[in-house]
């Protein structure tokens, strides 16, 4: 553990711990075997009681269903407060806004509202004709049919179609003024990259929380593709951490969890205390993750599928 590490929790006591927030996101299964592996995750998370949960959308909506089918679920079986992903991508407004209302139907009152990747085999965004034309269309479409809990995308290092930082505040500031109540960013490896971002949101103006996305690395490789795709950068020393390791799942299980357990360290050092997980459907990973930081089990009822 690294000396930020030790010094954040001599300085996090008991009390302290307590105040720290965290939410988890989960992607709807494609089998059987990964259902399993869903509700066994959120009956190993729910304990810690995070703030929020949230369920992925897949690209031009293709796991629409599941998503819907997890969210109702979660919020009729458990005490979770479910946030469902919703894109505008392939979808015209009518569409998009008929499955708004079956989740508010549901119980759902929290959306992490994104403009979506494109589908599979195109590579730039290209909005629906009747569709909305992005994050900042969807939010607003949100409020007009009900006073959503509407969290938000941000990125601490350029994504692909990024026309430069200046125009990234603007648009932030953009998807607030639409409605949108909190900013969860995209995932990292190097803080700096994050505390600078903080930094000119702040010196923009704008209070809203951000909140880091934290990704615990269980295929470097895997994770290596994502980085390219959205942007991320991985620094040397950290791809240099799980080098030789990709036929010891144990070893490189450890090491994820120190790595990422070590940043979130570096992140509270910073006055940083909520942190948004990406655990891929991996429990164990991010419950010692979220251990080691003191967050702790309480009652809950949470229970698998039907």
């Amino acid at each position: 553990m690294s000396g930020a590490g030790v010094k954040s929790l001599r300085k996090l006591g008991h009390k302290d711990r307590a105040a720290l927030e965290v939410s988890f996101e989960f992607f709807p299964p494609k089998t059987e075997k990964t259902v399993e592996r869903l509700w066994r995750s959120v009956d190993r998370l729910a304990p810690l009681r995070p703030r929020f949960v949230s369920v992925t959308y897949g690209a031009g909506g293709s796991t629409r269903d599941r998503t819907h089918a997890i969210v109702a679920h979660l919020r009729r079986n458990t005490d979770l407060e479910p946030a469902a992903h919703l894109t505008c991508v392939g979808a015209s407004v009518e569409e998009v806004n008929a499955v708004v209302r079956d989740y508010y139907a549901a119980g759902v009152r929290h959306i992490v509202a994104l403009r979506g990747d494109p589908p599979e085999g195109e590579s730039k965004f290209t909005p629906h004709p009747e569709g909305y034309d992005g994050s900042v269309e969807l939010i607003s479409g949100l409020k007009t049919i009900a006073d959503f809990e509407i969290s938000v995308g941000a990125y601490p290092e350029p994504h692909p179609d990024s026309r430069g930082m200046q125009s990234e505040l603007d648009y932030l500031k953009r998807k607030l003024d639409a409605g949108a109540t909190r900013f969860i960013t995209q995932f990292f490896f190097d803080n700096d990259c994050f505390l600078r971002f903080l930094d000119k949101v702040r010196g923009a103006g704008i209070e809203a929380p951000i909140v880091p996305g934290i990704l615990p690395v269980t295929n470097f490789q895997q994770v290596a593709r994502f980085s390219s795709m959205c942007g991320a950068s991985i620094p040397d020393w950290f791809g240099s951490r799980f080098d030789g390791l990709d036929d010891d799942p144990s070893t490189r299980q450890l090491v994820a969890a120190h790595t990422a357990a070590d940043q979130c360290f570096g992140l509270l050092e910073s006055g940083i205390n909520e942190f948004h997980f990406y655990t891929l459907n991996r429990a164990d990973l991010v419950f010692a993750i979220c251990h080691m930081l003191g967050v702790r089990a309480g009652p809950t009822d949470a229970t698998g599928a039907d």
